[in-house]
C-alpha cells in the first residue's frame, strides 16, 4: 500500500478485475437485501480490533477506517497514486522534499478545520516510538506546516516508498482535537474527514457509521449508513447473504466460487492480491531459537497441498516470499520453494538436537479455511516427528499474541501494499514493528534499507532476490500461498457503484443500494 516513479510497484502493478453481473441463472433467483435502501449490511472477516490508525496492525481495521478518515494521497483501481487531502504535491529533485499543498475547506467530523497543522500533527503523532506507524515514517526528518494548506516533509535520506506509505495508515489524518481529548487515542471515538462519521460500537457484533452531509467531495457518499458485522465464518457471510440480512460480505467459502460467479445471482468481484500468508516462528524462544528446527519446519509444509484442499485451487497460488506476481519485486528465484522432503527435515532434525522430533504449538484464526490450512500443516510435520498442537483465539488476541511475542508458531498473513518494501521491511529488520518473529540479521538490514533509497526497480529487485535467499535460509517466517484475490467479495444486485482496489479496501463512498429491481 515521488510521482509514479518513485512509487516504485505503480508502473508495474498489472490488476485483473472480474465482475459478474446478471439476474436469474439456475439459483431461482436470489433474494433482494432485507435492510432500507439507505443501509449498507457488510461482513468483515473479523471485528476490528482498532479504529486509531496510530494503533492499528489488522487489515480489517482498514476496511472501517477508509469511511471514516481520507488520507492525504490514495491509489486508484490500477494502483496508481492519486491526491485525496493533499490536492498535488511536489518531489525535490534529490528525494528528499516533499511539498503537498492541501484541498482547502474541509471540516472535520467534530466542526474543527483540517489543515497543515493537523497534517503536521498526525504525521508528527504517527512518528512516537508508541506508534505502530513509526518504522513507516523513521526517514522522516521533519514536518513544517508552511502555511495554512502547504506542509514540507524533509526527509534525512531518499525514501522510495514514501508516498505508497502515506496511501495507507500513515497518511491518516484524524482530528487533533479528538486525539486530545481521548488522552492520544480515539479508538473509542474517531474522527476524520470521511465519507461517514462514526455513530457506535457494539463490541461483538457491530459498528455502525452514518453519512457525513458535510463531506467534501460533492454528492458524496450515496448512502446514509453502514453496518459493518465481524463474522469469521465465511460460511455464515454466505448463508445471511442468500438469506438477504447482508447486502455485501468479504469472504467466500472456496467451494461456492463458481457456483456464486455462474448463477447471475449476485455480483463478484474477485482481484489478484498483492499479499501472502503463512506463519511466523518464533526466533527468541524455544524451540524455534534453534535454527536447524526452523528449517526442518520450513522442508515439510507442501505448499501445493494447501493451495488444493484449503483453497480448492481458486483463492491462491503457492508461495516463498512476500512478492506477488503483482510487485515488480517478484521473481520465480525467489518465490520458489523446495519439495517437502521428510527425510531431509529428519537430518535437520538430527543437526539441532532433536532426532526424534519435536512438538510445538501453532496459533490461529478461527475461520474454517484458517483451521483447515492448520490442519494440513499438522499432517506435514507428522512424518518426521513434530507434533503441531493447533490453538484456536480470536482475531484480536491472536495479533496481541503475536506482538508480544507469544507464541512458538502463529499464523498472521499480510494484505499486500503497492511498494514491495511495505511487504518486507517491517517484518524482517532488526526491531521491525512487524518483526513478531523477533528476527534479527544485519544483512538483511543493510539491504533492505539500502533498497528504500533506490528509484530504480531493477535494482531494487536484485536486493530483494538477495534478502530472500538469507531468509529462505534463516526462516523467521514460513510462507504458504499468495492470495489469488486481495480479498473477495460477493454482494446484492442492488448494490450499484462499487469498484475494487488491488489493496482489496472497501471504498464506499461511491456505492448506493438501489430498491428492489433498481
Amino acid at each position: 500500500m515521488v510521482g509514479l516513479t518513485r512509487s516504485g510497484a505503480v508502473a508495474s502493478l498489472m490488476v485483473a478485475l472480474l465482475v459478474v453481473v446478471g439476474c436469474g441463472g439456475g439459483g431461482g433467483g436470489a433474494p433482494q437485501s432485507n435492510t432500507p435502501p439507505g443501509t449498507l449490511e457488510v461482513a468483515l472477516e473479523a471485528e476490528p480490533p482498532e479504529l486509531d490508525p496510530n494503533l492499528s496492525s489488522a487489515y480489517v481495521d482498514r476496511q472501517v477506517m477508509a469511511s471514516l478518515y481520507d488520507r492525504l494521497v490514495d491509489i486508484d483501481e490500477n494502483g496508481k497514486i492519486v491526491p485525496m487531502l493533499a490536492k498535488s504535491y511536489d518531489v525535490s529533485d534529490d528525494g528528499k522534499t516533499y511539498t503537498f499543498e492541501l484541498e482547502q475547506g474541509i471540516k472535520f467530523h467534530d466542526g474543527t478545520p483540517f489543515n497543515a497543522e493537523a497534517v503536521k500533527f498526525n504525521l508528527e503523532r504517527y512518528q512516537e516510538k508508541d506508534s505502530v506507524r513509526s518504522t513507516e515514517l523513521e526517514p522522516v526528518k521533519s514536518v513544517e506546516a508552511v502555511d495554512e494548506y502547504t506542509v514540507r516533509v524533509t526527509l534525512d535520506r531518499p525514501f522510495a516508498p514514501f508516498l505508497a506509505v502515506l496511501t495507507d495508515r500513515a497518511g491518516i489524518i484524524a482530528s487533533p482535537k479528538a486525539i486530545e481529548e481521548g488522552g492520544g487515542r480515539i479508538s473509542k471515538n474517531p474522527v476524520g474527514t470521511g465519507p461517514f462519521e462514526f455513530v457506535e460500537r457494539v463490541r461483538g457484533d457491530h459498528i455502525t457509521v452514518k453519512k457525513n452531509p458535510d463531506y467534501w467531495r460533492e454528492g458524496l457518499p450515496k448512502l446514509d449508513t453502514i453496518v459493518y458485522n465481524g463474522i469469521d465464518d465465511e460460511n455464515v457471510q454466505y448463508q445471511n447473504l442468500r438469506s438477504g440480512e447482508l447486502d455485501l460480505i468479504d469472504s467466500i467459502p472456496f467451494v461456492e466460487f463458481e457456483n456464486l460467479q455462474e448463477s447471475g445471482d449476485y455480483r463478484v468481484s474477485v482481484v489478484p492480491g498483492l499479499g501472502y500468508q503463512g506463519f511466523y516462528l518464533n526466533t527468541q524462544q524455544p524451540p524455534f531459537d534453534n535454527k536447524a528446527l526452523r528449517q526442518a519446519v520450513y522442508r515439510l509444509v507442501d505448499r501445493e497441498a494447501i493451495v488444493k484442499a484449503v483453497l480448492r485451487n481458486v483463492g491462491g497460488t503457492p508461495a516463498n516470499s512476500p512478492f506477488s506476481k503483482q510487485s515488480f519485486a517478484y521473481s520465480k528465484e525467489s518465490d520458489s520453494y523446495p519439495e517437502p522432503s521428510v527425510a531431509a527435515a529428519k537430518k535437520l532434525l538430527e543437526e539441532g538436537g532433536e532426532p526424534n522430533g519435536f512438538s510445538f504449538t501453532y496459533k490461529t484464526d478461527p475461520s474454517p479455511a484458517s483451521q483447515q490450512l492448520g490442519q494440513v500443516v499438522q499432517n506435514n510435520l507428522k512424518p518426521a516427528g513434530i507434533d503441531v498442537k493447533l490453538e484456536q483465539l480470536e482475531f484480536g488476541t491472536l495479533l496481541e499474541d503475536s506482538s508480544n511475542g507469544n507464541f512458538e508458531a502463529l499464523a498472521l498473513g499480510w494484505s499486500g501494499r503497492i511498494d514491495p518494501d511495505l511487504n518486507i521491511y517491517d517484518f524482517v529488520t532488526t526491531n521491525g514493528d512487524f518483526n513478531d518473529s523477533g528476527y534479527s540479521n544485519p544483512k538483511v538490514d543493510r539491504l533492505l534499507n539500502e533498497a528504500r533509497t533506490i528509484s530504480d526497480e531493477g535494482r531494487r529487485k536484485e536486493l530483494y532476490t538477495q534478502v530472500m535467499e538469507i531468509l529462505h535460509e534463516d526462516v523467521p517466517y514460513v510462507y504458504t500461498y499468495h492470495s489469488n484475490t486481495t480479498t473477495d467479495f460477493a454482494m446484492q444486485l442492488n448494490v450499484k457503484g462499487f469498484t475494487a482496489y488491488p489493496d482489496g479496501i472497501l471504498r464506499l463512498a461511491d456505492v448506493d443500494k438501489k430498491q428492489q429491481g433498481g
